[in-house]
């Protein structure tokens, strides 16, 4: 089971990586530094990794998933709704690779202010 930390302000969570190849990507791609940016209750960002959407790609995620948005390369934090939400849906802006979960409350993430300073690194 693979580890990672995500920091960002004053906020660190612990999340666990998936056997997908995404989550394989974005493990290689370790560590990671970037600029939050807010999407409702979803922080996403830029990474150096480039892949395809995924088969099983999913429109409608659940609490605390991460996901990888092909269309911008980017890693996604999902901790509640969205603006394209629909009642208490979490809907990503399109459908994303689903490659892990936080552990713990998600909604510790409602503290991450835009353009916050965000790192991912592996779990020791």
């Amino acid at each position: 089971m693979r580890q990672i930390t995500i920091t960002a302000d004053n906020v660190t969570a612990q999340a666990t990586l998936n056997d997908s190849s995404t989550a394989n990507a974005i493990w290689d791609a370790l560590p990671i530094t970037a600029r939050a940016n807010t999407w409702g209750d979803e922080i996403y960002f830029g990474i150096p990794v480039h892949l395809k959407e995924a088969a099983d790609a999913q429109e409608v995620v659940a609490l605390g998933d991460l996901g990888y948005w092909a269309p911008g390369h980017a890693f996604c934090i999902f901790f509640g709704r969205t603006p394209m939400s629909r009642g208490n849906e979490i809907r990503p802006a399109s459908a994303v690779n689903v490659f892990g979960k936080v552990e713990g409350d998600p909604r510790v993430f409602t503290a991450v202010r835009d353009g916050a300073s965000i790192s991912i690194t592996r779990s020791e």
